[in-house]
Parts: structure tokens; sequence; C-alpha cells
């Protein structure tokens, strides 16, 4: 069976060749690029990113010269900071213990900072043709409907289990093409909600959709519960210089900026704050969802002068105009948009 799965995708792979700019490059630096570019990301909000990335730092020695700063600041809008600072680190790692070249090899991959199993398997892949499965959320859902797997994918024995299936399953005499084909099968047809069963060229043989399970899978054991948290953010504007602050704190938002900000245990508490009493008509609020939390952002002006002192180290106060320079979570982002200033 796995080899009529792997003949069949290579077959449905070969007219489609989706225009990537990553697909057109065995360069293992480029690769890398947008394989953590597009960990969480979808293909059409990650593109334009890797594209400015390339622009910027269209090497590996000039992204570890540049200024932390600058590459959050790219980063800005695409969430998950700690892949930014994790590449930032990466890319240092390369110039020091690697004489500069980025490795291409599986095992040499690993052990740069960020680099796991999966993203090792896609560059050596990629770059070398190297046979190593890749194992993201599109192969777990890919493998676990076609063969009918209910072993949760999140506990070690359906970890155990996926990692030898999509190594069998491997085509290793093209595992760059044969990686880069399942893993778009699993974006394009075999997707998370409605796939498209009908279009499928693996529909006669597939044991979930048979078995009529294929929204159930894959399965996972672990339910996320999201913490909900309270931010009041002071916007304070002194003769076009608004005050802000670098979050330094191990946290969400670890080196991005924000507006000095008082962080409340509920929402009950945080509107009997004495900022906001005062005028709740001149208060703003918005919401983010990240992976494991939501931040209800409530942004209050409070004038000339900083109400209340969050003791969060230096405020800065930048001119208005120069704010695009910072890197902001995107629930500041959002409130810029606003164009209040």
């Amino acid at each position: 069976m796995s080899i009529f799965f792997k003949n069949t995708l290579l077959k449905w792979h070969d007219p489609l060749e989706r225009d990537l700019p990553w697909k057109t490059t065995n360069d293992p630096y480029k690769i890398w690029l947008s394989e953590v570019i597009l960990q969480q990301t979808r293909v059409d909000q990650g593109r334009p990113y890797y594209l400015k990335f390339v622009e910027n730092y269209p090497n590996v020695k000039s992204f570890s010269e540049a200024p932390l700063s600058d590459v959050l600041r790219l980063w800005q809008g695409l969430g998950y900071y700690a892949r930014a600072r994790n590449m930032h680190l990466a890319a240092k790692q390369v110039i020091d213990h690697f004489n500069g070249v980025f490795p291409t090899f599986y095992n040499d991959l690993l052990k740069i900072k960020g680099v796991g199993p999966y993203t090792a398997a896609a560059i050596s892949s990629f770059s070398i043709n190297e046979p190593r499965a890749v194992l993201d959320g599109n192969v777990f859902r890919v493998l676990a409907r076609f063969f009918n797997i209910n072993v949760p994918i999140d506990t070690n024995e359906g970890k155990l289990i996926f990692f030898n299936l999509a190594n069998e399953c491997l085509e290793k005499s093209m595992p760059g093409k044969y990686n880069q084909a399942i893993m778009d099968f699993g974006a394009l047809v075999c997707t998370p909600k409605n796939p498209n069963c009908m279009m499928c060229p693996l529909q006669n043989n597939c044991a979930a959709f048979f078995e009529k399970t294929i929204s159930d899978l894959p399965v996972k054991s672990k339910k996320i519960i999201k913490k909900e948290r309270f931010f009041l953010y002071q916007i304070v504007n002194r003769e076009g210089s608004v005050a802000i602050q670098k979050r330094v704190e191990r946290d969400i938002w670890q080196e991005l900026f924000e507006f000095p900000v008082i962080e409340f245990n509920n929402q009950a508490e945080l509107l009997k704050s004495p900022l906001i009493a005062k005028d709740c008509d001149n208060v703003i609020s918005l919401k983010q969802t990240l992976t494991h939390q939501i931040i209800h952002g409530f942004f209050v002006f409070c004038g000339t002068k900083l109400q209340e002192d969050n003791n969060k180290g230096e405020v800065l106060w930048i001119n208005s105009s120069e704010l695009s320079k910072f890197a902001f979570p995107k629930i500041i982002c959002q409130f810029l948009e606003g164009n209040y200033f």
C-alpha cells in the first residue's frame, strides 16, 4: 500500500509544482528561511515575509550581522516571535561553528538553534536529497487519514508510529520531491476542514474515507486551554512624542515594544482602574488570540503624563512619526492602524 501511496502522490504532484520562490533553490539558507517562516503560517501570508528577508539578508552572514531589533521589525505580524529570535541566534551559530557555511546534512542541522527533526529533514532533503522524511501537520493528517490511524499524534506512541510510517512511505530515490508532494497534498487536497475527497487520487484506497472517519483524524489527546490576560495600555502623547517600553521579561513578545502596560487578573478588576473610571468613553479595546493565550488590550488616553508607573524599565519618548521603525505585537499594530496620533 505504501508503494501505491508514494507513486500516486508523485504522479499527482508532477504537473502541479506550485510557483513558490523557495522551490526554485537548493540553497539551504533560503530553504531554512522559508521553513521557519511557514511554521504556523499560511503560504499566502508567509510569501511576502520570505521575499523581504531574502531582500534584506541575502545570505546567512548578512542575517547574523543584523541587529535583533531590525529582524523583529521585519518579522512583525507573523507572531511566534521566538522563531525570529532563534533564527538570529542560529545565523550567528552558523558563522561561529560552521565557518559561515549553512549545513546541509540532517545531523548537522539538528545542532542549530531552533531546528528540529522536521526542519532538518526538509532542508537536507530539499538541498541535497538526503533521504529524510518530513513530518509536519500536513503529513500527519494525510498519513492518519489514508491509513486510518487513530493513535494520538501528540503522544510518544503516536510520534513513533508516524515517524516509522513516514520513512516507510518515503521515496528514497527522490526524497525532496516526495516530501514536497505530500506537504502540498495536505495543504491543497487533504485539508483540515472540507478536504476535497471527491477529487482525491488516493480516495479508492483511503481507509478513513471508507470508514467515514475523515473528520476525526488526526487525533490529538491534549486540548489546548487558552489563558486570558488583561492589559491596560497607557497612551501618553507629549508634544508629538509617545511613551513606549521594551518587553524584557521572559514572556510573550519578549524584545518587542509596547505602550506602558499594567496587567490585571480579570476584566472586572481592570475596569475598576482609576485610569478607566475617569473617562470610560476614551477607551479602545482590542483582542489578540495566541496559541495558548487570549490577550484583551484596553487602550486609555492619558494626556501628556504617565498616570501610573508599571516598574517595567525605561520609558522611551518616540516621535509618533517614528513608531513604524519599532517592532510591536499585533495588538499594538492594530491600534496604530487606527491613526489616533
